[in-house]
C-alpha cells in the first residue's frame, strides 16, 4: 500500500508487499526491498539502498547527505540490511565517496534519536539506543549494544558482543566481549550475561575473562599480556579473536594507561 499522500519519486525501486504511509517521502535512486513499512515523515534519501522487512519510523532520515566538509556531492550509498528497525528521528548519513556506502546490517534495532555518520560499518544484529551518536568511519562489529547517550568517535571500532554503558564516550578501539564504562572510558569486566544467554559456554566465558585479566588487570604492557594470554590460554577460535583484533588496531585499545600501551 502507498498513500497517495506520500512522496514517491518514479524512479525509486520498490519491492513486494511494501507500505508507505502518508507524508513518507522516497527520492530517485532508492531501492527498497519485500515487506517494508515506510511511517509518516521518514525520508529515503537518494542513494538508500534497503532490504527485505524492515521497519522505518516517524521522522527517520535514512542517507542524508553527510556532514562533512570533504564531501562535494559524489553519488553514494547508505545500505541497510534485512529486518532492522529504525526508530523516530533517526539519521544516518550516506557515505563522502562516490559508490561506497554507509552500512547497517542485518537485525539491527536503531533507536529513536540516534544520528550515524558517514562511511560506519555496523556488521550486524546490534543494538543502537536511544540519542547514541556514531561519528564517521566507525565499525561495530556484530552483537554489539551501544547503550543510551554513548558516543563513538571518528574512527573509533567496537569488536563483536561489547557492551558499551550509557553515556559512554569511546574515542579508539574496544576490544570483543567486553563491558565498558565510564567518563573516562574504563574496562567494567566481561559481557558475560548476554553471552551466556546466546549459547557460550561457561569454559569459552572463563577464558575470555582471564584474557581480559592479563590486559587491564595485571599491571603489564599490553605486548606482554598477549604473551601471558597464548601461553596460558588454550588456542581457540574465541582466544584467537582477541588476539587478532589487538594486534591488527597496533595494540591500542580503550582504557589502558598510556604507560601501558607499548
Amino acid at each position: 500500500m502507498i498513500s497517495p499522500l506520500a512522496h514517491v519519486d518514479p524512479a525509486a525501486r520498490l519491492g513486494k508487499n511494501v507500505t508507505v504511509y502518508p507524508f513518507a517521502f522516497i527520492d530517485k535512486d532508492v531501492e527498497v526491498g519485500d515487506n517494508c513499512e515506510i511511517f509518516p515523515y521518514a525520508s529515503l534519501m537518494a542513494g538508500t539502498r534497503m532490504g527485505n522487512n524492515c521497519r522505518i519510523f516517524q521522522g527517520a532520515i535514512v542517507s542524508a547527505e553527510p556532514q562533512d566538509f570533504r564531501y562535494k556531492g559524489d553519488a553514494s550509498l547508505c545500505e541497510i540490511g534485512d529486518n532492522v528497525v529504525i526508530r523516530e528521528h533517526v539519521i544516518i548519513n550516506r557515505s563522502i565517496h562516490a559508490g561506497k556506502s554507509t552500512v547497517i546490517g542485518h537485525d539491527s534495532f536503531v533507536m529513536a534519536n540516534s544520528h550515524i555518520g558517514h562511511d560506519t560499518v555496523i556488521t550486524g544484529k546490534a543494538v543502537v539506543g536511544n540519542g547514541v551518536v556514531i561519528a564517521g568511519d566507525c565499525r561495530v562489529d556484530d552483537c554489539v549494544i551501544l547503550s543510551s547517550n554513548s558516543v563513538l568517535h571518528e574512527n573509533s571500532r567496537v569488536g563483536k558482543w561489547c557492551l558499551i554503558k550509557g553515556g559512554c564516550r569511546i574515542s579508539g578501539n574496544v576490544p570483543p566481549y567486553v563491558i565498558i564504562a565510564h567518563n573516562p572510558a574504563a574496562y567494567f569486566g566481561v559481557n558475560a550475561y548476554v553471552m551466556r544467554k546466546n549459547g557460550f559456554t561457561d569454559e569459552e566465558i572463563d577464558d575470555i575473562a582471564k584474557a581480559y585479566r592479563n590486559v587491564y588487570q595485571s599491571g603489564i604492557s599490553v605486548f606482554n599480556a598477549l604473551r601471558r594470554i597464548e601461553a596460558d590460554i588454550d588456542p581457540s577460535p574465541i582466544r584467537d579473536s582477541i588476539l587478532t583484533f589487538i594486534r591488527s588496531n597496533d595494540l591500542k585499545i580503550v582504557a589502558i594507561p598510556v604507560d601501558l600501551g607499548d
